[in-house]
C-alpha cells in the first residue's frame, strides 16, 4: 500500500539522516560536541556507537574533569557487548586510575564480573577462574559492605566448584590412565582441599584403589609398606562411609592387603615372634 511504502521511505531517510549525523561525529574534532553525544549514546543504551566515539575522546580527555566519566563508561561499553576481556582491561585501568573514584566500587565490581564471565568450563585451563577468583576476594576486602557483596559471593561459590570439579575430574584422570602413584597424591591432595566435597566418597574409594593397584605393582621390597597404606585408606574409607555401595569392593582389597603383609613380614619379625 501507499501508507507502507511511505512508512519504508520515511525510515530510511531517518536511519540514513542518523547515520550521516554519527559519520560526521567520527569526523569531527569538537571534542565537546563529541563527548555530548557520546554520553547520549550510552544512555540510550548504542553502546556501540557510544563505545566508538569515546575510544576516540579518552586521550583528548586527558587532564579534563569528563575524562573520569568517559574512561569508565567506555569501559562499561565494552562489557555491555560482551567484550569481557576489554572491559576486565579497562575497569582494572580505571580503578588503577581513578581509586576514590564514585564509579570505584561498581567498576572494580564489574572487573571482577568480567572475569567470571570469561572463566572457561572446568575442563579447561582454569588460570582465568584463579584470577577471577583473586579479582573478588580484592574487591570483598576493598568493599565488604558494597549492595553487589551477594552477587560476588554467589560468583566466587560458582568459581570455587569449577575448581573442585576441575581437581577432581584431574585426579580421576590419573586414575583411569593408571598412574596409580600420580592419582594417590592428586586424591589426597583434593581430599585435604575439598573435605566437604560432594566427591568426597568417590575420591575416598579412589585412593584406596590407586593405592591398592599401586602396592601390587611395586617392586617386593615396597610392597608391604604400600599395601599398609592402602590398609589405612580402607579405613578412612569405611569410617567415613560406612554405607557406601564400595563397600564389598573395598572389603575384598583389604583383605588381599592385610594377607600381603602377613606374606611379606620381614624374616627377623617372623623369627622374632616364634
Amino acid at each position: 500500500s501507499r501508507l507502507t511504502v511511505l512508512f519504508l521511505l520515511v525510515s530510511t531517510l531517518l536511519l540514513g539522516s542518523c547515520a550521516s549525523g554519527y559519520q560526521r561525529l567520527l569526523k569531527s574534532t569538537d571534542v565537546n560536541k563529541k563527548y555530548e553525544a557520546a554520553v547520549q549514546y550510552y544512555e540510550k543504551g548504542d553502546f556501540f556507537r557510544a563505545g566508538t566515539l569515546l575510544e576516540d575522546l579518552i586521550p583528548l580527555l586527558k587532564g579534563r574533569p569528563e575524562a573520569e566519566k568517559a574512561q569508565f563508561y567506555f569501559a562499561n561499553t565494552n562489557y555491555k557487548q560482551r567484550n569481557y576481556v576489554l572491559s576486565a582491561f579497562y575497569f582494572k585501568s580505571f580503578t588503577d586510575t581513578y581509586p576514590n573514584s564514585p564509579y570505584a566500587e561498581e567498576a572494580s565490581f564489574l572487573h571482577a564480573k568480567s572475569l567470571f564471565l570469561e572463566s572457561p568450563g572446568f575442563e579447561l585451563d582454569q588460570t582465568n577462574t584463579v584470577s577471577a577468583l583473586e579479582s573478588i576476594q580484592d574487591f570483598l576486602n576493598r568493599f565488604p559492605d558494597s549492595k553487589f557483596k551477594a552477587e560476588t559471593e554467589n560468583m566466587s561459590q560458582v568459581l570455587q566448584k569449577k575448581l573442585e570439579n576441575k581437581a577432581f575430574e584431574s585426579a580421576r584422570l590419573y586414575y583411569q590412565l593408571r598412574y596409580n602413584q600420580a592419582a594417590v597424591v592428586a586424591l589426597t591432595n583434593f581430599q585435604q582441599q575439598y573435605p566437604a566435597s560432594a566427591y568426597a566418597e568417590q575420591a575416598a574409594f579412589l585412593r584406596l584403589s590407586a593405592q591398592y593397584a599401586w602396592s601390587q605393582e611395586s617392586i617386593e621390597s615396597k610392597q608391604r609398606e604400600r599395601f599398609l597404606e592402602a590398609v589405612g585408606y580402607y579405613k578412612q574409607f569405611i569410617d567415613g562411609f560406612p554405607k557406601s555401595k564400595n563397600l564389598k569392593a573395598a572389603q575384598d582389597m583389604y583383605d588381599i592387603s592385610q594377607a600381603q603383609i602377613v606374606r611379606l613380614k620381614p624374616a627377623t619379625t617372623a623369627a622374632a615372634s616364634n
